[in-house]
Order: structure tokens, then C-alpha cells, then sequence
């Protein structure tokens, strides 16, 4: 696949099946994340590989933290947040590591760990996978966090759900003049 179709080509795709990427197709998912824009060489990321019972303790996790949260959390809140990391059988959890530098805040520092999220979400395109990128309440959650093991400075950026897409789906068409406008002519 040619660079510019994945560009202007990739979708979410949210029905994700079986396998997992293999080893080689997960290298190059880092191999892309690693070559995103990064002022000052400071590497503000990490990913956490999560897959087969890995995924139903993420959901346990989850579970505990919508408890944490709300004692009184439902049976069907708790069920649900047991469920969400089965979506996919693969999950990498993209995790920004900001530091205090002289030249690069830590919004520069975050916006490089979304670019990393993002790379692995073209890359897994460019390779015939499925990937979505998801948040929500456990993308901030302090719980998961501590469960997950994010230290002092680390934050989640994301988690790609990756797997085979479930269902082809086609690029919504959006013009691009409705975006774009040029200031100093």
C-alpha cells in the first residue's frame, strides 16, 4: 500500500475479529510509532501490549475501577466495563512519559505520544488490519492507571484496538476548502 492511500484511506474500524497482528505486523506498528514528530529527541512515549487473558484482566481492572468510582455501580455498568477490552483481540495502550525540559512543554510532549497513537493507527492500515482508537472514563481513571503501572509524568494517550476488520468500510469524502483558509495574500 502506497503511503498517501493510507493517509487519505484509513478508518476506525470498531468490529475488530481474530488473530492478533502478528510479530512482524506489531513491530512495524512501533517501527512507525517510534518516527513520529519529536521535539527534542525525547521519546515521550511507551506501549503496553495487552492480548489474550491479558484482556479479561484489563476488563477486571476496568470493573474495579467503575467500582472505585461508584460503589453503587450497577451489575450491567460493571458488565460492560468488563466487556470493552474483549472488542479486540489485541490492545496497545499508548502512554505519554512527559519530563520537564528547558524547550519542550509537556503539551508538545503529549501531542508527540498522539502522534505515536496515530502512526500505529496508520501503519495497522497500511498493513490490512483493523484499528480503533479509543478513550473514555478508564483512559483517566487513576485506578487504571495504578493498575496498568503508569509512574510519576505518564499519562494514557490512548488504547488501539487492533485485530482483522470485521467489515470493510470506505473513508467518509470531506472537503477539504471547508478546513483550510489562507491568512496574508
Amino acid at each position: 500500500m502506497q503511503a498517501l492511500d493510507a493517509l487519505i484511506n484509513r478508518v476506525s474500524c470498531p468490529k475488530l475479529e481474530g488473530p492478533a497482528p502478528t510479530r512482524e505486523q506489531l513491530d512495524n506498528l512501533f517501527k512507525a510509532a517510534l518516527r513520529s514528530p519529536d521535539h527534542g529527541a525525547l521519546r515521550p512515549w511507551r506501549f503496553l501490549v495487552t492480548e489474550g487473558e491479558g484482556l479479561k484482566r484489563m476488563g477486571q481492572l476496568y470493573a474495579d475501577a467503575a467500582r472505585a468510582d461508584d460503589p453503587e455501580a450497577s451489575a450491567a455498568r460493571l458488565e460492560k466495563c468488563q466487556n470493552m477490552p474483549l472488542r479486540a483481540p489485541m490492545i496497545i495502550t499508548v502512554i505519554a512519559v512527559t519530563r520537564e525540559h528547558p524547550k519542550v512543554p509537556h503539551s508538545e510532549q503529549l501531542i508527540s505520544a498522539g502522534c505515536a497513537a496515530h502512526a500505529i493507527t496508520q501503519a495497522a492500515y497500511a498493513q490490512g488490519l483493523g484499528a480503533m482508537w479509543r478513550t473514555g472514563d478508564m483512559a483517566y481513571n487513576a485506578h487504571v492507571e495504578k493498575g496498568l503501572g503508569l509512574s510519576e509524568g505518564e499519562s494514557i494517550v490512548g488504547y488501539i484496538y487492533l485485530g482483522q476488520p470485521g467489515r470493510d468500510k470506505d473513508a467518509p469524502k470531506l472537503d477539504v476548502d471547508q478546513f483550510v483558509s489562507r491568512w496574508g495574500d
